[in-house]
């Protein structure tokens, strides 16, 4: 029968420790009163369970609402429609007719400042945490006639964040690795890359691989590089690759990574994808 750590009673209102799962307690008070006796083992357990969702390979992301193919990880081969909030793939967007939208058939915008309008329009109508993202975005980089700000895009990257969107912990990650727009702070960024990871955000899940390398956690590091190969990271693979080559990745998980990022790859490649990919570079 299961009892209160602390006082040993045996009551039907236990209630586990929130932390760590291990012990239960009959109130605020027995928890209080055991904590000098159960914190490491508390902060231990935590660390573990922590541990067990960090390096969980992350489930395929939904469906192209248009052509019905698995979206890539990669939030560069999807397309965000200012008009309608949708993100479709790069195939989508790029392989069809472009005077309308796929989605909802309303005009593409031809301007910067059409596409502004529309972008501001779902940010202070609807508070979309990807059209935040995006303004952020446009702050950070300077891009569609904004002025690069790094201020304002922190704080609308910490607005997307505080809505769940996964992409902007990584480039809040970033932004807190580099000191751009705060002052740089590793355990900050090691937090948002940590999130951005647990929401499946590959990029977020290879800069934690490179921040845990530096620090000499080789192992961690490896771990992350293999569930983003297998997202189709082709950075990771190639560093899962060296690591094989070095020894330091076992034969039986390289061979597992391959076939994890060849089945990620034939999952969503399509043609449209392929030629919207060769036309995109073509243009870069």
């Amino acid at each position: 029968m299961e009892s209160c750590a602390a006082c040993g009673k045996t009551d039907g209102s236990l209630k586990s420790c929130a932390a760590c799962k291990l012990v239960k307690y009959c109130g605020a008070n027995c928890q209080v009163a055991h904590r000098s006796e159960h914190k490491h083992a508390c902060r231990k357990r935590a660390a573990e369970l922590f541990d067990e969702k960090l390096f969980t390979q992350p489930q395929r992301s939904e469906d192209c609402v248009i052509c019905s193919i698995t979206l890539p990880f990669d939030e560069k081969e999807i397309n965000y429609m200012l008009c309608c909030g949708k993100s479709i793939c790069n195939g989508c967007r790029f392989c069809l007719p472009r005077e309308h939208c796929p989605f909802c058939n309303m005009a593409v915008h031809r301007s910067d400042e059409e596409g502004n309008k529309s972008l501001f329009e779902r940010v202070d109508k609807y508070n979309d945490p990807e059209a935040i993202y995006q303004l952020g975005v446009q702050y950070d980089n300077g891009t569609n006639g904004f002025s690069v700000d790094r201020v304002k895009a922190v704080e609308f990257y910490q607005r997307a964040c505080d809505l769940g969107l996964s992409g902007a912990h990584c480039n809040l990650g970033y932004a807190h690795e580099h000191g751009q727009g705060v002052l740089a702070n590793k355990n900050k960024a090691f937090h948002h890359y940590q999130m951005g990871a647990l929401s499946g955000n590959v990029n977020a899940r290879f800069s934690l691989g490179l921040l845990e390398g530096r620090d000499g956690n080789l192992d961690r590091a490896v771990r992350h590089f293999i569930i983003a190969a297998k997202c189709g990271d082709d950075e990771s693979l190639e560093l899962v690759k060296k690591g094989y080559m070095k020894g330091n990745v076992t034969k039986e998980d390289f061979e597992k990574t391959l076939r994890g990022y060849k089945a990620y790859v034939d999952e969503i490649k399509s043609e449209q994808r392929d030629r919207a990919r060769e036309m995109i570079g073509s243009q870069t």
